[in-house]
């Protein structure tokens, strides 16, 4: 099933981010425009504190939201690890 666009730009652009490094958007709930969920679901990963974010409709500054979005996906601890990985086996 297609999920429904952001209807803030910038934000999409980060959801769209997000899906490209395997992480999952679930739209809908109580106050948030829907969440944003790691895929990789592991012990390590800073006890779910970067897994699951929200995802808000109408930040005060979309922008600013967009960022964060990205950093939480960029700073996942198992991403990054499996990142390094595949680096090292690169050179």
């Amino acid at each position: 099933m297609i999920r429904p666009t952001h209807p803030k730009k910038e934000i999409e652009e980060a959801l769209r981010h997000a899906e490209g490094h395997g992480w999952r958007i679930e739209v809908g709930g109580s106050h948030a425009w829907g969440r944003v969920y790691c895929p990789y679901k592991e012990v390590e990963c800073r006890c779910g504190e970067f897994c699951i974010t929200s995802i808000w409709s109408t930040p005060k500054s979309p922008g600013n939201h967009a960022r964060a979005l990205r950093r939480v996906v960029d700073n996942c601890t198992a991403h990054r690890d499996r990142h390094d990985v595949d680096g090292d086996a690169e050179e």
